[in-house]
């Protein structure tokens, strides 16, 4: 008996950006991780910066997804992605240069002006974006 499968979309502002039968398909939401597996209650969730992991028949990949919106369905998932990457597309040096900034605009948190949320938002992106590749 063939293993049963979802369809995901994932669609970025430039278009698709993939689209396939998958097993399983993990992401990081605002509330935390989630896994989703074929019939899952229908839901929207917001995206959280992660690493997007889709498992495939054959194999797994990842991509940095760092923002948008999840529609589940029973026999569908689409991602609709602000921002999503797949490792060899991850510009490594402007990410270490983004870790860098944000890191200083915290370390001078106390000087005032400085968007706290959005300095660990920044940082946490570029982190994913390295983290992510160092796998290729």
């Amino acid at each position: 008996m063939a293993e049963k499968l979802v369809r995901l979309e994932v669609i970025e502002p430039s278009g698709i950006f993939y689209s396939g039968d998958v097993a399983m398909i993990e992401y990081n939401t605002t509330v935390g991780e989630v896994g989703i597996y074929p019939d899952h209650i229908p839901m929207t969730q917001i995206i959280a910066p992660g690493i997007l992991k889709i498992t495939e028949q054959d194999g797994q990949k990842e991509a940095a997804l760092l923002s948008g919106f999840v529609e589940i369905s029973q026999d569908r998932v689409t991602i609709l992605a602000e921002s999503v990457e797949w490792p060899e597309e991850i510009d490594k040096k402007r990410a270490e240069e983004a870790r860098i900034r944000a890191e200083r605009r915290l370390s001078t948190e106390h000087e005032g002006g400085v968007d706290i949320q959005r300095a660990e938002l920044a940082l946490k992106k570029a982190l994913i974006r390295l983290q992510l590749s160092e796998r290729k």
